[in-house]
């Protein structure tokens, strides 16, 4: 019965010891085939099995890499990462630092921006860190500005929800004095009406 809950627990444990070849990849040995497969940065497999020595991205439409991807990958040789629509803004920073690592850096002369305009078909490898931090400075001013238009928005709509408030405030003041003097009407019409009827001409 031990050696049965014992055998079990293990067979739980296995997924953690060998690790399994990412979807929608092909694995052989020490290789991860990942050509052509559609892959997005969201799609990406979230990790690669550490005794790979050859990852095959190529021909995807990756635009950057995930920060810290290939760095417990002791084994890894070289990764085949031509054919993407790389996008070399702030994102591309770590694949850009991965790449000025690898000794043979000729290897990677047909990984290109595809965008910025200013930056197409330039190697990532070569690209200096001032280069790409301007792109992430647009990207800042960007965001700023839009950040700007929705707070400039939203003054507008507290705005428009103070003259509400006080168009509605002013309104009730009115229907409250209305409504105060028309009680206070009401009760000397009451008071006129009770006089007159205790009064002794009124009497048989």
């Amino acid at each position: 019965m031990n050696s049965g809950i014992l055998f079990l627990s293990l067979l739980g444990f296995l997924p953690l010891v060998i690790p399994t070849c990412p979807e929608p990849c092909k694995c052989a040995t020490n290789i991860i085939d990942c050509t052509s497969k559609g892959l997005t940065v969201a799609k990406l497999p979230v990790a690669f099995r550490p005794s790979a020595e050859i990852i095959h991205l190529g021909y995807n439409k990756l635009t950057s890499i995930p920060n810290g991807l290939f760095d417990n990958l002791k084994s890894l040789q070289v990764v085949y990462l031509q054919g993407n629509p790389w996008e070399c803004n702030c994102d591309i920073l770590y694949l850009r630092s991965w790449l000025q690592w690898q000794q043979n850096r000729t290897l990677y002369r047909d990984v290109r921006c595809t965008s910025p305009a200013h930056l197409q078909d330039r190697i990532i490898a070569y690209l200096t860190e001032d280069e790409i931090i301007s792109t992430c400075q647009y990207w800042y001013c960007s965001l700023a500005l839009l950040s700007q238009l929705c707070l400039f928005i939203l003054l507008f709509l507290q705005g428009i929800l103070v003259i509400f408030i006080i168009v509605y405030l002013q309104k009730f003041r009115r229907m409250t004095t209305e409504a105060r003097s028309t009680t206070q009407d009401l009760y000397q019409y009451v008071d006129t009406w009770a006089s007159s009827s205790r009064s002794p001409y009124n009497s048989d």
